[in-house]
């Protein structure tokens, strides 16, 4: 509801917003260029007796000095008749420049204010103005939910493209926005009179005067006590006049003058209303904060790329999500499925669940499990679909749920949901050491609440559509529906990539190892955007065996599932570069190994950025072994500001199967690698990447102190080993793996 509540304002209003974005960014430059040009003596240096007497000497035909919010002192002036104006010195009363109107900051004033279209273009703006403020607002509430709270709102973002560009420039620019929104909105809402317009309040005008010969304005005892600064318009009298009056207003109140005697003859306060509602329009427009201004301006500056990468990210989420028709309400469904993905695979399985669900009668509602609120009032039943990103993480849309289910089981949690009978289906890959962990994690904990079990946690293994399938029947079996699914996976659109460089390593240690480098297999076709760390879903042709399904009939159709690469290139290189090492029974890469130069492949890119560097200029750890390096080196090449980056990787034996070493010595040399640290298991000096990390200690220490962030890439019992040595490394500063990878400084991308 939440990320609904923010996206569509900005769907619907987003070229209304760019331009009163962009707009109100060029405004913003102009109390600069006026504060740029103009003398701005300090408080108590000058005060209006003695610049009026400046003035008056060296303009006689003065009518009104003005100081701008920008603190530009301007002088309006009579010679011969003709009517003139000019920014003067405050200091001496002479000219700076003559003065008019910016015809350019005119119109554009018009365009932001009104879009050119008075009334209709005024009530066009405001509401503009009220969508922004719900998106500044719903846009810090998703901030907070994203990163885990708010006080993790300034931890480092994971990601990458226009999700990780969004959150940065969101994170950074939201507190700007807001208060240019809010303003805008209040001043908005004056101007229609949706709230009642604060009057300032008026000193009347002197009945009588002292009716004398003028004193010289300089000697005037009530304009000598007011400050220059405090000046916002002086109007002197007309002269040969004794009846009138010095006429001033200031940014506290207004008043009227004695010429003669220089004695108040009336003031009278603005009142604190007044004074609030002129200071938010100065907050808005930043006329009287001109450095404010230039920051609200940089701030408004982001709003067009937040449209463009927000559209992007809108319309990738409605691409990957399945189509659900006939998707209940929460409040009114007897159902809840709540699903967990990183990929969005796990939602083509939930939606034939909720098809054949609802085709029973059932009234269905689906959602990911971050959006769990505990209020389901006519819900009979929970259904769990959920994958496990990593090391036994939550999925993307996961992350937030054990914590939300948490929260509303608090005592004092209003209301407090009733206990559904659950049953969870865990999705992963046995090849994994933590298969299927974060569906563990969430049986766990409904059963730490007591809620009613309605079958046994079962797991779904590289999507078997089989286990799927077996599963559900039990599941209409438990509920009394007779439930008889046929899951077929949709096979995401791919790209014909042609192989057209190859490297061959490692068959010496009997471990053959190749770095395949493709290029688009289309005529005039690119490759698709990607960078280092994304991954690379290669479909081996339907005529390889599958030795796989010949092991084991349980995994139905695994011919057809993708195996996935880590990317050791981006794609402004020109080239999507993997490193694949041959496996004894794996279908994918003895296809890929066996490929020759201008055979193709069918691919498809899958964004990964929870693996990638996170930005600034702190050290980078990387760490991997066998064809972990890909990333690795995808990372160390794109180093084009020499942050320092530290790679430890290990192999089995140098002379054979030293992968990218020409590459690493080459970015050694150009400072891309601050220090490289290679251990091959086999040869004179047999050691493994861990033992190097146990030599290099105090370095890393001294690293992690500075705010390095630590990448690990490669096999899972590597990354085990890894991180024990790790813990043992960081317990004498009071850390762990566990509370850098809270941080978000310990990554690990393993397989």
């Amino acid at each position: 509801m939440l990320r609904r509540l923010h996206s569509l304002p900005g769907l619907v209003a987003a070229l209304l917003l760019v331009v009163l974005a962009t707009s109100g960014a060029v405004l913003s430059l102009n109390p600069a260029l006026e504060r740029a040009v103009a003398t701005v003596p300090a408080r108590g240096e000058v005060n209006v007796a003695e610049l009026a007497a400046s003035v008056v000497q060296q303009y006689p035909g003065a009518e009104q000095i003005e100081r701008l919010p920008s603190g530009a002192v301007l002088v309006y002036f009579s010679v011969d008749g003709n009517p003139g104006a000019d920014l003067v010195d405050p200091l001496t009363g002479t000219a700076l420049s003559a003065w008019e109107p910016s015809a350019y900051f005119t119109w554009m004033k018009d365009l932001h204010r009104a879009f050119l279209l008075d009334d209709v273009g005024r009530a066009a703006a405001g509401i503009g103005a009220v969508l922004m403020t719900l998106m500044c607002v719903s846009g810090a509430f998703l901030l907070a939910s994203r990163a885990g709270g708010w006080r993790k709102l300034l931890a480092p973002i994971r990601g990458s493209g226009s999700q990780r560009l969004h959150t940065e420039l969101a994170r950074a620019a939201v507190l700007g926005l807001l208060i240019s929104a809010l303003s805008g909105a209040w001043m908005s809402a004056v101007r229609f009179e949706w709230v009642t317009e604060a009057e300032e309040l008026e000193a009347e005008f002197p009945a009588e005067v002292a009716g004398t010969a003028p004193a010289p304005v300089g000697s005037l005892q009530a304009l000598q006590g007011v400050d220059l600064r405090d000046l916002h318009q002086l109007i002197l009298p007309f002269p040969d006049d004794p009846q009138d009056v010095y006429s001033l207003r200031t940014h506290q109140g207004s008043g009227y003058v004695d010429q003669a005697t220089g004695q108040w003859l009336a003031y009278a306060d603005y009142g604190a209303p007044a004074q609030w509602q002129t200071f938010i329009m100065e907050l808005h427009t930043g006329e009287a904060y001109w450095w404010l201004g230039l920051i609200l301006g940089v701030a408004a500056l982001t709003v067009p790329v937040l449209a463009v990468t927000g559209v992007i990210i809108w319309w990738q989420r409605r691409r990957s999500m399945p189509r659900l028709v006939g998707n209940t309400p929460a409040p009114t469904a007897d159902t809840l499925l709540l699903v967990g993905s990183e990929t969005n695979t796990t939602w083509g399985f939930a939606k034939i669940l909720h098809d054949g669900l609802t085709e029973e009668g059932c009234r269905v509602h689906v959602a990911p499990l971050n959006q769990w609120t505990g209020r389901y009032p006519k819900a009979q039943r929970l259904l769990i679909l959920t994958a496990t990103y990593g090391d036994g993480d939550a999925p993307a849309s996961a992350a937030q749920f054990l914590h939300k289910f948490g929260s509303t089981q608090q005592p004092g949690s209003q209301p407090k949901p009733a206990a559904l009978p659950w049953a969870v289906l865990g999705f992963g890959d046995r090849q994994f050491d933590h298969f299927c962990a974060y569906a563990d994690q969430v049986a766990g904990a409904l059963q730490a609440r007591g809620w009613p079990q309605l079958m046994a946690t079962d797991y779904v293994d590289r999507q078997s559509g089989q286990t799927f399938e077996r599963w559900a029947a039990a599941l209409g079996a438990a509920i009394s529906v007779p439930l008889n699914l046929h899951y077929t996976p949709l096979r995401p659109a791919t790209r014909t990539l042609m192989l057209i460089d190859r490297e061959d390593f490692g068959a010496e240690v009997n471990a053959p190892t190749s770095i395949l480098r493709f290029r688009s297999g289309t005529p005039h076709r690119s490759l698709p955007s990607f960078v280092a760390g994304d991954l690379v879903g290669i479909f081996p042709p339907a005529g390889v065996a599958d030795s796989a399904v010949a092991i084991d009939s349980t995994h139905s159709g695994t011919s057809h599932v993708p195996r996935f690469y880590s990317l050791a290139s981006a794609s402004r290189d020109g080239v999507l570069e993997i490193c694949v090492r041959r496996q004894e029974h794996g279908v994918c890469s003895r296809f890929l190994c066996d490929l020759k130069i201008g055979e193709t492949a069918d691919g498809f890119i899958q964004k990964n950025p929870r693996f990638q560097p996170a930005r600034g200029k702190s050290p980078v750890i990387l760490i991997g072994a066998g064809t972990g390096i890909g990333p690795l080196v995808g990372f160390i090449r794109s180093n084009r500001t020499h942050r320092p980056m530290h790679l430890y990787w290990g192999g089995r034996l140098a002379e054979s199967d030293f992968l990218y070493k020409d590459t690493l010595h080459a970015c050694l040399a150009d400072h891309r690698l601050a220090r490289l640290n290679v251990a091959f298991s086999r040869g004179p000096k047999p050691a493994y990447v861990q033992d190097s990390l146990r030599v290099d200690s105090a370095q890393l220490r001294e690293l992690i102190a500075h705010d390095a962030q630590i990448l690990v890439c490669g096999g899972r019992r590597m990354a085990t080993d890894v991180a024990t040595v790790m813990d043992a490394l960081l317990a004498p500063m009071n850390l762990s793996v566990a509370a850098l990878k809270q941080a978000g400084r310990y990554l690990e991308d393993t397989y």
